[in-house]
């Protein structure tokens, strides 16, 4: 599959990729603003959420048409998000770094889908404080399915990853709430590692709340001295599962090698 794009001149494939995930951003910003409003994402087309415009195809050019409008709708003169050319060009350097990584492979492919998936959960968290069953429970099966094609994430190992993911969260929430009364995470992000350990298999489970986790926690205590939050504050944890999830994704074997050299060193 793909090998076709093999013939072309590297440079070429390259330029060619980076606007592919251009256009995928484009539609992930469509998912992003429907999906929690439980809208279709395919009808109708592209408007205004404020006043409803209709876009035209130039309104619609990736990051570009931004700028010509100069982050202003053309119909009602309101702001356009900046999220918009963010998470287009978010998407393209990481369709880019993935084809680099992998090439026209069934493991680009299925990179590719979970990493529109980890960008489309981190934006709708950080705005709605939801992870959306839609993504993460199909993401789970689709995952799942994946294992049977790729050379590094056998099904055992993505089985593994669904319970070892979503039972270690389960776990931790409901012992959270039994000592405290309150919840810390929602069933959200319990089904969410359980779709990150279904691409990654059980390996990458501990990098990724370990790191998810620390993040959160450096991110939440700057955020609470800044804005003088209460520690009770709630902060969606989805971005960080999914900051965590992608670093295990390009640097999982590289940070295994130097955890060994570590402990080797030291012992």
């Amino acid at each position: 599959m793909l090998e076709w794009i093999s013939r072309v001149p590297p440079t070429l494939s390259y330029f060619f990729v980076f606007l592919f995930g251009l256009c995928i951003g484009s539609f992930l910003n469509v998912c992003i603003c429907r999906l929690p409003e439980n809208e279709s994402i395919v009808f109708p087309a592209s408007k205004c959420p404020k006043c409803g415009h209709r876009l035209s195809w130039w309104e619609n050019v990736p990051v570009i048409s931004f700028f010509i409008l100069r982050g202003r709708c053309s119909g009602c003169k309101e702001p356009i998000s900046v999220r918009y050319p963010l998470v287009e060009l978010l998407t393209g350097l990481v369709t880019l770094f993935l084809w680099h990584r992998f090439g026209p492979s069934w493991s680009f492919l299925a990179y590719f889908i979970f990493s529109c998936s980890l960008i489309v959960v981190t934006f709708i968290d950080l705005a709605h404080k939801i992870i959306p069953d839609v993504i993460s429970l199909p993401g789970i099966l689709v995952g799942f399915a994946c294992s049977f094609v790729l050379p590094d994430v056998s099904w055992i190992d993505s089985l593994l990853g669904i319970l070892a993911g979503g039972g270690i969260l389960y776990v931790v929430t409901w012992g959270y709430y039994l000592l405290t009364k309150r919840i810390g995470m929602g069933g959200g992000d319990i089904k969410f590692l359980a779709m990150i350990g279904a691409f990654l298999g059980w390996k990458a489970i501990p990098f990724v709340i370990f790191l998810s986790a620390l993040t959160g926690s450096v991110i939440g205590i700057i955020f609470i001295l800044a804005k003088g939050a209460g520690r009770n504050y709630q902060i969606p944890f989805g971005p960080f599962l999914a900051l965590a999830a992608e670093l295990q994704l390009f640097f999982g074997k590289d940070i295994l090698l130097l955890y060994n050299q570590l402990f080797s060193f030291q012992s």
